[in-house]
């Protein structure tokens, strides 16, 4: 699998803290390697869209789209609680 960065995921990227663009790093090799990793906890967010939702850490989450072999990364948020 590979991975495609939005401009709205990278800017969310460096606006992130240091730990969280680290976890985030990691998450994303565990996401090209397997995507039911159970760290990441992926899932189906919007059906309609076809947006998917993984786990960084207990407050952020990474939004995605899959096309074909390609991760589209959509944006980086802190988790709405």
């Amino acid at each position: 699998m590979r991975l495609f960065y939005a401009e709205r995921f990278r800017r969310s990227y460096a606006d992130a803290p240091l730990r969280v663009r680290k976890q985030c790093d990691k998450q994303l090799s565990l996401l090209v390697q397997d995507l039911r990793h159970p760290s990441l906890r992926a899932k189906k967010y919007d059906e309609a869209r076809d947006i998917w939702q993984a786990r960084i850490n207990s407050s952020w989450r990474i939004y995605f789209q899959i096309e074909g072999d390609a991760y589209y990364l959509i944006d980086i948020i802190p988790h709405p609680k």
